[in-house]
């Protein structure tokens, strides 16, 4: 495998990998999240339906991580991320015409198939290629530390478009006035998600190893390479890590609304909560980064649940409260440290966990299969919470929850960091 990973990779590829890792889910997922009450008035939906559609979105991922992982050992990574890209964009034109609570259904199952089968995968091995042997922390710390600020670009710019359609002050603007403003975040986000998809085409090359790994991998049937990466223990730990860490992440929806209706922001003030909150990620990831490539990845994947437990705990015994600013601030980002602590390093442990190359695909697919379930049941969870409950009672519950599953996560970082420690 040595000679896969001794030739250096252009910088511009991993910039291109950053802009379009993160662009493919800005339609989603992000714009969403720095916008939760707003998306959700606009659509006329609540906590739960949104959560219902994400679930749509997590039950078709579902069988395309299976799928798409092989689907990325025989294919280039420009190719399928392209394609992804495009046809994402176009559900996002579609979105702008506020379609109905069925066919919203429709079109996050949509997503799940363009985001997940084609490009998840493809974009999980080209980061790696990218990094070689020894650069992986550093690699994945860029990716979704670069991918922060990407989102916190489209957010500011969403923020931004969203304010200049909104002619008066946001408490007196009526439904129907910020509907309008909303679709022109959505279409002007859509446009950029194409122009990516272009550029990605066209620009994102690797040299002739990422050729060679492909020809190689397309001559060994699916079934066999699925029988190589199960009999990596490390695998299943790392089912039972991303499963964990991915439900913390998904929590961070949750602080723009905890925003409006704990803390007493209005819907602007609530948005650049979230929107703050991405500017970490870019700082978190490539600090951890270059600290995983001086230590071990698998440690601070220990660290971040740590953080993640101590934070929701905060969260869910209620003492943060409007009079608690500084305490709000400071939870929020600690909680954000340790999920993007988390989130940077998960993948970074293949190279850790010596799982070969020629495989890496598939074994991202067998991992995701359970490690990305929290997208069918996750808005589910917290949907039922938030409805049962209003504001802040909610709130501290669907944290409660968050807190046992980190906990979970914490145990199986433990298990993750001694079994690689002991097979050095």
């Amino acid at each position: 495998m040595k000679d896969q990973n001794v030739q250096k990779q252009p910088l511009y590829a991993i910039i291109l990998l950053i802009l379009a890792a993160e662009a493919v889910f800005i339609l989603p997922f992000v714009l969403q999240r720095i916008f939760r009450t707003t998306f959700l008035e606009s659509f006329s939906i609540n906590d739960t339906e949104i959560g219902s559609c994400f679930a749509a979105y997590g039950t078709v991922a579902l069988v395309s991580y299976l799928f798409g992982g092989p689907l990325a050992d025989r294919f280039k990574p420009n190719l399928l991320m392209s394609v992804a890209l495009i046809l994402t964009a176009l559900g996002g034109f579609y979105l702008a015409t506020y379609p109905d609570l069925y066919r919203l259904h429709v079109l996050y199952g949509f997503w799940g198939f363009t985001t997940i089968f084609l490009f998840w995968a493809a974009m999980i091995k080209a980061t790696r290629i990218w990094g070689g042997s020894d650069k992986q922390g550093i690699a994945f710390g860029f990716l979704d530390g670069g991918r922060g600020l990407v989102a916190a670009l489209f957010g500011s710019a969403g923020v931004v478009i969203f304010s200049l359609f909104i002619t008066k002050d946001i408490e007196l603007t009526s439904i129907e006035e910020r509907r309008i403003a909303f679709k022109q975040v959505i279409t002007y986000t859509s446009i950029a998600v194409m122009a990516i998809g272009l550029i990605v085409y066209f620009f994102l090359n690797f040299s002739k190893t990422e050729t060679v790994v492909s020809e190689k991998t397309s001559r060994l049937l699916t079934l066999e390479n699925f029988k190589l990466v199960i009999k990596f223990r490390a695998v299943w730990l790392l089912m039972i890590i991303i499963l964990c860490a991915y439900y913390g992440y998904k929590m961070t929806d949750l602080f723009s609304k905890y925003a409006e209706q704990v803390m007493n922001y209005n819907k602007i003030e609530a948005a650049k909560v979230g929107t703050y909150l991405l500017y970490m990620r870019p700082l978190i990831g490539v600090v951890i980064g270059l600290l995983a490539d001086r230590t071990r990845a698998s440690l601070w994947i220990v660290i971040g649940f740590l953080l993640m437990t101590i934070t929701s705990l905060i969260f869910y015994s209620g003492i943060i409260n409007n009079s608690e600013t500084l305490l709000f601030v400071l939870s929020i980002g600690t909680m954000a440290l340790g999920v993007y602590s988390a989130r940077v390093l998960y993948f970074a442990t293949l190279e850790e966990a010596k799982i070969p190359l020629a495989v890496t695909g598939t074994a991202i697919g067998f991992i995701s299969l359970v490690g990305y379930t929290p997208d069918i049941f996750a808005g589910l969870l917290m949907g039922y919470f938030l409805d049962a409950n209003e504001g802040a009672l909610g709130l501290q519950h669907a944290f409660g929850v968050m807190g046992l599953f980190t906990f979970v996560g914490l145990l199986a970082s433990v298990a993750f960091y001694k079994h690689q420690k002991n097979a050095s």
